[in-house]
């Protein structure tokens, strides 16, 4: 499940391949972008900002977001794809490498000095040089909603999706319905930046330190499965901002209160 560690791990695999390079085929396969080429232009950088990638590409951004099923692969030219042809949504070429992304989201293009336009949104992010805790645990302490929906939501912390939520309420020993404002939000804050940053270098997510399969996640996923701490079976319920956008929660009835 793409989040903040792989999106920024994605970037730095492009950035790798593609910084300082001239690009020799720029495809965005969607009708509102289809048009645009970049290619002659030189690839400045390729950064990660909360679940966003960002190709700064001369004087313009492409963006682009993974959401549940999105990535981007670096092969060789002539490479067999990963994935189906049909599911391609952008090629960015150089000379000896070739990097498509296959079922992207919000796919744009504009000018760098006006990436503020899709991003500006985006709350404190803990993968980047200008992370500030402190704003994130204030927007966090503003927010009277259920503290999994405040934490997903990525105007008060950028980076955290659904796994990292469960995970985080769980070792902070919070139950997921409690409004985010009556929580300790500067601690949540915290261990969330270290989660985020402790994964970022990992081959395997884990936020139990065990990285054996089965053995990644103390809640997550884990229905009707003892609690790794006390035995109690793991519950699971469905909660979000709206009907829309509601997600798989699961908690420990003994551990989380």
């Amino acid at each position: 499940m793409p989040e903040g560690d792989t999106v920024w791990q994605t970037a730095a695999r492009l950035h790798a391949a593609l910084a300082g390079r001239e690009v020799t085929r720029f495809e965005l396969r969607v009708p509102r972008e289809a048009l645009v080429d970049l290619g002659g232009q030189t690839v400045r950088e390729v950064v990660p900002r909360g679940k966003h990638i960002l190709h700064r590409i001369g004087e313009w951004t492409l963006h682009s977001h993974l959401k549940m099923e999105g990535s981007w692969a670096v092969l060789r030219p002539g490479a067999r794809w990963p994935r189906p042809a049909h599911t391609a949504r952008a090629i960015v070429c150089a000379d000896g490498v070739e990097t498509v992304g296959f079922d992207l989201a919000e796919i744009a293009v504009v000018r760098t000095a006006d990436e503020q336009t899709l991003i500006g949104h985006l709350g404190p992010d803990p993968l980047q040089p200008d992370w500030d805790p402190g704003e994130a645990a204030q927007r966090l302490a503003a927010d009277t909603r259920e503290v999994h929906v405040a934490l997903l939501d990525q105007r008060n912390l950028a980076g955290l999706g659904n796994e990292y939520a469960n995970e985080l309420l769980f070792v902070r020993g919070i139950l997921p319905t409690t409004p985010a404002h009556e929580t300790d939000t500067a601690a949540l804050v915290e261990t969330g930046a270290r989660m985020l940053r402790a994964n970022r270098d990992r081959t395997i997510r884990t936020f139990t330190g065990d990285s054996r399969r089965g053995y990644e996640r103390w809640v997550y996923g884990r229905q009707n499965r003892p609690c790794r701490r006390c035995g109690t079976l793991i519950r699971r319920m469905d909660l979000g901002a709206d009907p829309t956008r509601e997600r798989m929660v699961f908690w420990c009835p003994r551990c989380q209160r």
